[in-house]
């Protein structure tokens, strides 16, 4: 009697209260259970470069998916067919597939950078917009002789235009080599020794635009015989040379922006204006105060784009002993003084206007810039802790300095 019932008993399913359920899934179930707990002890096996270990246990748990009101009553007999078919699923299911961790905080910023594109990394490392600071000085310069003689002498321009750019070329080149041997670019990836790969092939290319650049402004010195000019345009390069050639290197003492200051400001702007309004008849123009306070205009926007420029970099310079006003001061402070300088900068702009040193067209056109302004000031207040954001804060800034000083040399022409 009780063999005949036993078939009958191996093929009995378990009763469920709310819906049928095949105890095998049941069984499966309790297998995927037990094979988290596998993956849970398995995290710590991460590649560091794709994820980090999870805060909590719950990063990884996998809730069994059991419907309410379910409950199991008696567990069945199986035969040894059916016994063997469910040793076969659980060596399935006890296959563990790849592990994914999540990533937390600052691993996942870096490994976001890690993705930047080539073009990307290309554009950050020629720095185009940058190069607004070798156009601008040139510019105001070229307008304030215009103002005085009425002349416009487009070779001259030119030809001081490819020089100036070899010269910032230099300084851009230069500045990634000398960065590199101090280790301060070490995880810059739009570093040009970084990308290049060659320290001694980007240190000859700096050397080459920096003797070209020069030779250029020789030479239209000499065609202007113009000494001050000369003496004025020795003295920017000098600055750009101590700024960061050893063994002077005087931007790891914070004195980058008054350097910066001096050489876009009153010695190129100056020195590009006595070139650009020389003659046969008029060879040393006078050094007015229009010309002396738009140098001082230019000089301060110049050293604002160096100075948010280290906003993302206080923990890499201060880590190779790079003391910048921003190592100096922190972000929080930083982000004031960037506020106070847009102020101080509107103004100058008034006080020149007003006591018509400056023309009134110069203040009117240059004071439509102060959206500008503005959103430089309110941008580096907001994401001043945030160095995925900040780092577009120099370029708010080139695009204020190229706007101001387009507005300014626009001032200047006009008032002729």
């Amino acid at each position: 009697m009780l063999q005949s019932t036993l078939p009958a008993i191996t093929s009995i399913k378990v009763q469920w209260f709310a819906e049928d359920y095949d105890t095998t899934s049941y069984l499966n179930q309790s297998i995927r259970v037990r094979k988290t707990t596998k993956m849970m002890k398995m995290v710590s096996l991460c590649d560091i470069n794709h994820g980090v270990v999870p805060k909590s246990s719950t990063d990884l748990r996998v809730k069994p998916r059991i419907t309410r009101g379910v409950i199991i009553t008696r567990l069945p007999v199986f035969d040894s067919n059916e016994r063997t078919n469910l040793n076969a699923k659980r060596k399935r299911n006890l296959r563990v597939g790849a592990i994914v961790c999540k990533s937390y905080g600052d691993t996942s910023k870096l490994y976001q950078e890690e993705e930047i594109p080539k073009a990307t990394l290309i554009w950050r490392a020629v720095k185009l917009p940058i190069y607004s600071v070798a156009l601008v000085p040139l510019t105001v310069g070229a307008s304030a002789a215009y103002l005085e003689t009425g002349l416009v002498l487009v070779k001259r321009y030119v030809t001081l235009m490819l020089s100036s750019v070899l010269i910032i070329t230099w300084l851009n080149l230069s500045n990634d080599v000398y960065d590199f041997d101090t280790g301060a670019d070490e995880n810059k990836k739009e570093s040009v020794v970084n990308m290049v790969g060659s320290r001694a092939g980007t240190f000859a290319a700096a050397i080459t635009s920096l003797v070209l650049g020069v030779s250029g402004l020789i030479w239209i010195s000499w065609t202007a015989s113009n000494i001050r000019a000369i003496l004025l345009l020795a003295s920017a390069i000098l600055c750009g040379y101590v700024y960061q050639c050893p063994p002077f290197r005087l931007s790891y003492q914070g004195l980058g922006e008054p350097l910066c200051f001096a050489a876009f400001g009153p010695f190129a702007t100056t020195a590009f204006y006595l070139l650009l309004g020389g003659s046969s008849e008029m060879r040393h123009l006078p050094l007015s105060s229009r010309v002396l306070s738009s140098s001082i205009l230019v000089g301060f926007t110049t050293s604002l784009i160096l100075f948010c420029s280290h906003f993302h970099q206080v923990e890499g310079d201060l880590a190779v002993g790079k003391f910048s006003p921003l190592v100096r001061l922190g972000t929080e402070n930083g982000a004031f003084v960037v506020r106070w300088a847009i102020r101080l900068l509107y103004l100058m702009l008034l006080v020149l206007g007003l006591t018509k040193i400056l023309p009134v067209t110069c203040t009117l056109l240059c004071f439509l810039t102060l959206p500008v302004g503005n959103l430089v000031s309110s941008y580096v207040e907001k994401h001043h802790k945030e160095n995925e954001k900040i780092f577009m804060a120099k370029y708010y800034c080139v695009r204020l300095h190229a706007l101001f000083g387009a507005a300014l040399s626009l001032g200047l022409v006009i008032a002729r």
